[in-house]
């Protein structure tokens, strides 16, 4: 074996463990509101959403085509100095997810990978080695633009959704309203998870593109190969089947406490929003959209907002770019000063260190299927209020009568 083809065999490997990363952090964004209602359990929900991210996979290369051609000028660079660049850019996205999993921050996996992309090109080309603009296509046009307006125009639709279901059902039996709904967030959940699929699934599919290219495998006009879609569906299903549970409980109860109605209105803006972007081919952030939803229907039905976690989230977005940008700067550096394989072997290493000690830390505080739908500093009431308004779904499957816990709760609490 020779020596490029142990980097490329590296790099493929760290991008399938971005997309296993990216599985479980972006979990919440399709299954947060099914779980903190009650409508699925937490399990069940995820096992759904693996299912339906792995079928998403499939069913657009679009969003790919961007990642592959739309970042790095590849007439400016190829060979081993490419892969460097997307192996360093994966390492800077996987430690920023991982760090923003430890405390709990939904921030975007897409924007990570982006910067940690962004990041790593600007140090080996600097800035002309990035195509900012150009036409249709370019960072700005294709990412910084989507990334301002998705969240934004995602609380618009869900606000006016809530607040037109809630003016219908205003006269209804609130538990018949709560079980119907309940019953159609299975159903805007799933739509959600199969969006995903389509749209952060490709991203992977791009980056690995990219070093199949680097290495002289693909030229940049060759189709996506079926066993890097296939490798991409199964490592972003995989992960998800784990759950990112420590934000799902932010996104779930954190944010805004949600009743089905919310749900329903929140993961069918997503869903509708995620699948356009996926259509024209834009590297959507579905965690901007999911949580800018769910902000939408705290507006929409006029409850409380926790806006300190809003914030704590903004800023998170707002970091993301350039933190791992610079992340994945470090990384090319580290790689480039050592040279070939051995400073390719140097960064996995620390990647696999940085790893297991953020891994280790969550161990502290661990948040599970048991205190998913528990937020820190609440009342035993709320999460009473939850318990009661699950009971009636959870009897239609059989589960225990009124007066057992709610699936997914119980009397313990956790720190983010």
């Amino acid at each position: 074996m020779t020596a490029d083809l142990l980097v490329l065999l590296i790099v493929i490997v760290t991008a399938l463990a971005f997309d296993f990363t990216n599985g479980f952090h972006d979990t919440a964004n399709a299954m947060a509101t099914s779980i903190a209602t009650g409508a699925l359990r937490p399990r069940v929900a995820v096992a759904v959403s693996a299912v339906l991210n792995l079928l998403g996979a499939f069913l657009s290369v679009a969003v790919a085509a961007t990642v592959a051609k739309g970042i790095v000028r590849l007439d400016a660079v190829h060979g081993e100095a490419l892969l460097i660049i997307v192996f360093a850019g994966l390492v800077g996205g996987i430690l920023w997810n991982l760090l923003t999993w430890l405390f709990g921050l939904p921030s975007s996996s897409s924007h990570a990978l982006f910067g940690g992309l962004i990041g790593a090109t600007i140090a080996a080309l600097g800035w002309g080695g990035v195509i900012w603009a150009h036409g249709a296509d370019g960072v700005l046009t294709k990412i910084v633009l989507p990334a301002l307006l998705a969240p934004i125009v995602a609380a618009l639709v869900s606000a006016i959704g809530t607040w037109a279901v809630y003016r219908i059902t205003g006269k209804s039996d609130p538990d018949k309203v709560n079980a119907g709904f309940r019953w159609g967030q299975v159903g805007s959940a799933s739509l959600v998870s199969l969006a995903h699929g389509t749209n952060d699934a490709q991203k992977t599919m791009g980056v690995i593109f990219l070093a199949l290219v680097a290495h002289g495998t693909l030229t940049k006009n060759d189709e996506m190969p079926l066993w890097v879609m296939a490798a991409c569906a199964v490592a972003i299903a995989a992960g998800t089947y784990l759950g990112g549970w420590r934000i799902i409980r932010t996104l779930g109860k954190g944010l805004v406490e949600i009743d089905s109605p919310q749900g329903l209105a929140a993961e069918s803006s997503s869903a509708a929003i995620i699948l356009t972007s996926a259509h024209f081919g834009l590297p959507l952030s579905t965690t901007q959209t999911a949580t800018g939803s769910i902000l939408g229907t705290g507006l929409g039905k006029g409850v409380e907002v926790r806006w300190g976690v809003m914030g704590r989230m903004t800023v998170a977005w707002l970091l993301t770019l350039p933190l791992a940008g610079v992340a994945g700067a470090i990384c090319w550096a580290i790689a480039h000063v050592i040279g070939g394989l051995p400073g390719v072997l140097v960064v996995f290493a620390l990647l696999i260190a940085l790893s297991s000690v953020m891994y280790l830390r969550s161990r502290r505080d661990p948040v599970d299927t048991g205190n998913v739908n528990e937020w820190p500093g609440d009342t035993p009431n709320s999460g009473t209020e939850v318990a009661k308004d699950a009971a009636p779904a959870a009897e239609d499957r059989g589960s225990p009568p009124n007066g057992s816990p709610a699936p997914g709760t119980n009397s313990r609490s956790a720190q983010v």
